[in-house]
């Protein structure tokens, strides 16, 4: 399924990347989860733009960038790194959404460029998580079908029609599903759990020691919003629940969770007091 971009293609050592530029001033960096794309974050972005650089890059594995290798945090992370280079951009505010705060938290680690993180919808680890059971093996056959399904006239003819839709192009997670590596499945499914067993979100957070907010749906269906608000509170995170959204707060009030960055951005960027384990 072809897909057109609306960004540039950079090349970043051998690979085309899709990265999207709006606006001008202090840089904020996007990053979505799995199967996403830049676009799952458009109306976000017109609440930033005013008064930020923003940039969007769509992960390997995904949207415009696709490819089927390195599609695991931390080589997503040296992409990443790798067009925060390209751009010559410095002090970056950087936001991951689900497997995109696993993304920004693996590019704080490596990259000088990263001066605060936001994480979005994301629990530590699955220890709580309430995914569908058998969800290894339904997701990829449940994608194969989404990927057939994509490809069909009917199904955008149907799509007109749907009740709800967050982004312009009422297909558009469809399409961003249909084009995603099958092989995410199992870097998201089993080779996460595993490694956030090992090493959890919120114990990489007190690592870094970095500013560090954390946005949360109080109706999230895959994480409890209660254990996690406690989880990252208690390394000194600090934690803002959306109330009456779910595990995307971005789509559903994109005007709050900007006002959301920005502050965090205008804090962040004042001083080092704002690092975990700080007051804010």
């Amino acid at each position: 399924m072809q897909r057109a971009p609306i960004g540039d293609i950079l090349d970043v050592n051998g690979v085309p990347v899709h990265v999207r530029q709006d606006g001008a001033g202090p840089p904020i960096l996007l990053l979505h989860g799995y199967c996403g794309s830049v676009h799952w974050f458009d109306r976000l972005t017109l609440g930033l733009a005013a008064a930020h650089r923003v940039i969007r890059v769509d992960l390997l594995g995904h949207g415009c960038t696709g490819g089927s290798s390195g599609l695991d945090p931390v080589s997503q992370a040296r992409m990443v790194a790798g067009v925060l280079e390209a751009l010559g951009v410095e002090d970056v505010l950087v936001a991951g959404h689900s497997f995109g705060a696993d993304v920004a938290l693996a590019l704080a680690e490596i990259s000088p460029r990263v001066k605060a993180l936001v994480l979005i919808g994301q629990a530590p680890d699955y220890s709580y998580a309430s995914f569908p059971p058998g969800s290894t093996v339904l997701l990829p056959m449940a994608s194969a079908l989404v990927r057939l399904l994509a490809r069909q006239r009917w199904i955008r003819f149907a799509s007109r029609f749907r009740r709800v839709s967050w982004f312009g192009d009422p297909l558009q997670d469809l399409a961003d599903h249909a084009v995603t590596a099958p092989s995410m499945a199992r870097v998201v499914l089993v080779d996460r759990a595993r490694r956030l067993a090992f090493r959890p979100l919120d114990a990489q957070v007190a690592e870094l020691g970095l500013p560090c907010l954390v946005i949360l749906g109080r109706r999230d269906r895959f994480y409890d919003c209660d254990k996690t608000f406690a989880r990252y509170s208690a390394v000194g995170a600090r934690v803002e629940v959306v109330e009456g959204v779910g595990h995307s707060p971005f789509l559903e009030r994109p005007g709050e969770v900007a006002r959301l960055l920005r502050e965090f951005g205008v804090v962040s960027g004042k001083s080092v007091v704002g690092r975990v384990g700080r007051e804010w």
